[in-house]
């Protein structure tokens, strides 16, 4: 198995290791801001695609997350007994809730990601223009690419 990884891996073009350390990275950093929060990196993410996707039901933020709905369900009763989601029952279908991130998890959010986005959107910004265009169409189609259902 190992030997197939090596071959595979050495086969590979220079671009898609660099994809591949970027995601790695990524993950790093979702753990150091999960720890910033005093979470775990599952949790920071569900905060992460609330503040970024708007008010969810369970089942659609397990979806999101890859989790299975039981998972989900401990994770967001954790969360909103640290305070950082509510649940809200649907006016017009008592049997659906609502989760969405408190103030409190969205400010948090905010202050532990903002240098980091800012860092990254410099070095978006200094790209010239045609460089942009062929830079933003190649990963719209890695993320088509990695959103993928196989």
């Amino acid at each position: 198995m190992q030997e197939e990884l090596t071959e595979l891996y050495d086969g590979l073009d220079p671009v898609t290791l660099a994809v591949r350390d970027m995601i790695g990275g990524s993950r790093e950093l979702v753990g150091r801001m999960a720890g910033r929060m005093k979470m775990n990196a599952t949790d920071m993410s569900a905060i992460g695609a609330l503040v970024q996707n708007g008010p969810m039901g369970a089942t659609e933020l397990a979806t999101h997350l890859g989790i299975r709905t039981a998972s989900a369900t401990l994770l967001l009763d954790r969360l909103e007994r640290s305070g950082h989601v509510e649940r809200t029952r649907d006016t017009t279908d008592r049997r659906r809730v609502t989760i969405t991130e408190t103030e409190t998890a969205r400010q948090a959010s905010l202050e532990a990601w903002a240098p980091v986005i800012r860092r990254i959107d410099e070095v978006c910004a200094a790209l010239p223009e045609p460089e942009k265009e062929v830079v933003l169409d190649f990963l719209r189609r890695l993320t088509d690419a990695v959103q993928e259902r196989e």
